[in-house]
């Protein structure tokens, strides 16, 4: 059965930082590539993060400078540490896994950030 569990969201101050992690489990994952997406009510999932297998990353204009995504293939655990956070960064953040060229296979069930003062 294959698990992706986030963890790390909460409430912080528009400035602060979180570090979010997705544990994975179920899944060769030094296989898949891994991503953060965030997802506010009425608006679609957009990609914020990813990192492939071989450890490239690329992010959202909005995440750049502020947040860094990396991964622990010996922990099967990937991480998003977002810095200087903004109210417009509130959103429920998922974690997907894909396979090099294809859409997220699997998705876990998210995790609150809420930023406000």
């Amino acid at each position: 059965q294959v698990q992706l569990v986030e963890s790390g969201g909460g409430l912080v101050q528009p400035g602060g930082s979180l570090r979010l992690a997705c544990a994975a489990s179920g899944i060769f994952f030094r296989g898949y590539a891994m991503g953060w997406y965030r997802q506010t009510p009425g608006k679609q999932r957009e990609l914020v993060a990813h990192i492939t297998r071989g450890v490239s990353t690329n992010y959202a204009d909005s995440a750049k400078g502020r947040f860094t995504i990396s991964r622990d293939n010996a922990k099967r655990t990937v991480y998003l540490q977002m810095n200087s956070l903004k109210p417009e960064d509130m959103a429920v953040y998922y974690c997907g896994a894909n396979m090099p060229g294809a859409p997220v296979s699997f998705w876990g069930q998210g995790t609150q950030v809420t930023v406000s003062s």
